[in-house]
């Protein structure tokens, strides 16, 4: 398909602009008596104020509590936001915890422990710049906000798909909190509360907890007894807000993980060699493995955040500690046995592979400086710095399965890791209708990185220690237009860059070579609108865009050797329309509907990139070098083209309280799982539902309900394993479940 250029685009606001006083006329033929509840702004935070997210210049969605709750009432991780919005989806290989994000198709596959992602994830005004940091689970959250499109001004380096930000429910005077009880399938129990309220005048304090269990369900017919799947997830999050007087207000945050179990499950040969579909016969309660796989987790973070009104200017200061720790052990060729040791299956097992990942040391600092301006003028600005410090150890181990999982197998690396950033913003309004901003930051990022051998599990022998030190700096910004003909319209135009630092991989076990990407630049243009509509009842957002990245940074995952290899493409394109859309559609009846629409495409004559070790069949025209074939024109991997959302909430008075049902709906088309292009390795679309059947009473202080998610019970290959057999892995299973919830002020 032809790609848009900025002329169709600049055609497409102008037809915008054209059917305002359409739109307009519209809201006023609502007749202002009729009742129907009226939608609140949304207040957001995505250029470091608050602001209702209408008069945002940019593609942003914004995930209320309720949804949240609904979508992890199946005891759902950090991973459900995936495919939940426009153009955002989301997967891990390791289960519970290292979530992979893409925005717009960009993304990042590689399963290392030091990958560096182009998606940040900002907990708290605190960047979780570790992979396995960004799996801390959702809970008490007073919304999250997903930022589309490149924001290295406000965000910083390693923002150039985008950002996904969680903001707690902060401190306040008046005391309040939730305790929320569920059961459901699986053994599960999953408990979530809070409490919080006044310490004396001048401070209040806000103690949230969360625990999840659920029971192992997947039975293994090659270990008698052995039964899978299931684990224990604990969280707290504790805050303490200092307010002295209404210039000065200090809020103190700690918080940490404890996860046992929860791993990816990999199945040996689940995929049908030929196609992308299940192998018939296919039971996801049964698996046949000879290794154990484990994942335990422990993070904790602290942070503190000032703000002084100074007058006319705030100062703000984040000052942040994060850690660590996690071990992940897994069955990867997902059988048991070899075609050298029989009995094998599921399947032909050409050989065995277990493996395991390890970060026994790790910590984050950051502090961060920012003046802005806190008038009523015209001109509002925001000026600051950001120091981020951050050391790092990995371990890398391989067993042989068939000797009783002996240590066969040994690999370290240890990252130093140094940035510093400037920034600045400003927005200047210079008449009722328009209104101009834009930034600039400058990034210098630099990293120390050595990598050894101690053991092959090959007989390769001892390598190293590499070394290998990247660095580089670089100026990206953004500007933006925004023109608004009334109180509840805004057209927008924005350009921006953003900048991806250099990466390195460094898995030594099954190669001897340290890579390093350079750094990704990425130029972006968006056009947008937003509205409410009908008097307030209905609200819209839409955009049109279009990137191109220069030396993306892309991860060759897999083929024969299972060996991660950095590399660049000379160019990355993409496309596309993203809408957000709420209504009231009567008192009772509200709708929230999504879409996006995205084509990306790898823009290479010279790349090139080793396919699957496995049987599966590649669909790309063979590379100049043996063994490898060509990528160019592919599109990036776990990219769907379309993600599309629907959810309704029914309400009705009843004996004194309230009635309700929940039903959502989110779709996503099918993905490729790595950057060539095969048969087997592509991931269906997928449809999955969710229903949840409540009453509340007593002025809303007490709630039972009965839920359902993945209602049809799909289930479908969401990852794969390429370099031994067609090993794959699945969605979680249909989930019915009852939750008891209470509130109280």
């Amino acid at each position: 398909m032809k790609q848009p250029q900025i002329g169709t685009l600049t055609l497409a606001l102008a037809a915008a602009l054209a059917i305002h006083p359409c739109i307009a006329s519209a809201q006023d033929d609502v007749s202002k008596s009729d009742d129907v509840t009226t939608l609140d702004p949304v207040l957001v935070t995505a250029q470091r104020r608050t602001e209702d997210a209408n008069s945002v210049p940019l593609s942003l969605s914004v995930v209320e509590p309720e949804q949240l709750q609904a979508w992890g009432s199946a005891l759902q991780d950090v991973r459900v936001l995936g495919a939940r919005v426009p153009s955002l989806q989301a997967e891990s290989s390791f289960g519970r915890t290292f979530p992979r994000f893409y925005i717009r198709g960009l993304g990042n596959t590689d399963f290392d422990l030091n990958a560096s992602q182009p998606v940040s994830l900002v907990y708290d005004d605190v960047v979780q710049e570790n992979p396995t940091l960004k799996g801390f689970p959702i809970f008490d959250l007073d919304r999250v906000e997903v930022l589309r499109g490149p924001q290295g001004t406000l965000f910083g380096r390693n923002t150039p798909a985008g950002v996904v930000k969680f903001d707690s429910v902060r401190p306040a005077q008046d005391f309040d909190g939730f305790a929320r009880f569920g059961a459901g399938d699986f053994g599960s129990r999953n408990f979530e509360g809070a409490v919080g309220g006044p310490i004396g005048d001048v401070s209040s304090a806000r103690l949230s907890v969360l625990y999840q269990h659920r029971d192992d369900f997947v039975r293994n017919t090659a270990i008698a007894g052995d039964r899978r799947g299931g684990f224990d997830e604990r969280a707290f999050r504790g805050q303490w807000l200092l307010a002295p007087s209404d210039d000065l207000e200090v809020l103190v945050q700690v918080r940490g993980r404890d996860l046992s179990g929860g791993s990816a499950i990999f199945l040996a040969n689940l995929i049908e060699r030929g196609s992308n579909g299940i192998v018939a016969g296919f039971n996801d309660r049964r698996l046949a493995q000879d290794a154990l796989p484990a994942l335990d987790v422990e993070s904790a973070g602290a942070n503190v955040r000032v703000n002084w009104d100074l007058g006319d200017i705030v100062l703000s200061s984040i000052s942040a500690w994060e850690s660590v720790q996690m071990f992940a052990r897994g069955d990867v060729d997902g059988g048991f046995g070899a075609s050298f040791a029989p009995p094998f299956g599921p399947g032909f097992i050409p050989f065995p592979a277990e493996s395991g990942d390890g970060i026994p040391d790790h910590r984050q600092l950051t502090q961060e400086l920012r003046l802005a301006s806190d008038t009523d003028d015209a001109l509002s600005w925001q000026a600051g710095g950001l120091w981020y410090d951050e050391n790092l150890d990995i371990d890398n181990i391989s067993y042989d399965t068939l000797a009783g999982s002996a240590q066969n197998g040994v690999a370290r690396q240890r990252q130093d890791h140094t940035a510093w950033a400037l920034f600045g913003a400003a927005d200047y309004r210079f008449s009722p209708e328009w209104r101009i901003g834009g930034g600039l930051r400058y990034s210098d990022d630099r990293k120390r990185f050595t990598a050894q051998r101690l053991v092959s599990p090959i007989g390769a022998g001892p390598i190293g220690p590499i070394a290998v030190a990247p660095e580089d700096s670089d100026l990206s910004g953004n500007f933006s237009a925004t023109y608004s003909p009334s109180d509840s319209v805004n057209f927008y135009a924005r350009y921006a860059t953003g900048f991806r630092a250099p990466a390195i991989q460094g898995r030594l076990l099954f190669g001897d070579v340290v890579s390093v990407a350079d750094s990704e630049k990425i130029r972006s243009f968006e056009l947008g609108a937003k509205a409410d509509l009908f008097n307030r009842r209905a609200r819209i957002g839409a955009s049109l865009f279009r990137y191109e990245v220069d030396d993306l940074q892309l991860t060759a995952v897999g083929g024969s050797t299972n060996f991660n290899t950095l590399i660049n493409a000379e160019k990355a394109v993409g496309y596309g329309a993203e809408l957000d859309f709420e209504a009231t559609l009567t008192e009772r009846l509200t709708l929230l509907a999504a879409a996006s629409w995205n084509r990306t495409r790898l823009d290479d004559s010279r790349l090139a990139v080793q396919p699957c070790g496995s049987p599966c069949t590649v669909l790309d025209p063979v590379g100049a070098v043996a063994g490898t074939v060509r990528i160019d024109g592919n599109p990036l991997p776990q990219a769907p083209e379309w993600i599309a959302n629907i959810a309704l909430r029914y309400t009705q008075p009843l004996a004194g309280g309230e009635f309700y049902v929940l039903n959502d709906w989110s779709y996503r088309s099918e993905v490729n799982f790595f950057l060539y292009e095969s048969r087997e390795f592509v991931g269906d679309p997928l449809l999955e539902g969710g229903l949840r059947v409540g009453y509340r009473w007593a002025d809303g202080r007490y709630e039972a309900a009965v839920l359902a998610r993945n209602l049809l019970d799909e289930v479908e290959v969401v990852g794969g394993v390429d370099f031994n057999n067609l090993t794959g892995f699945v969605n979680d299973p249909r989930y019915l479940g009852a939750e008891f919830i209470v509130r109280f002020d």
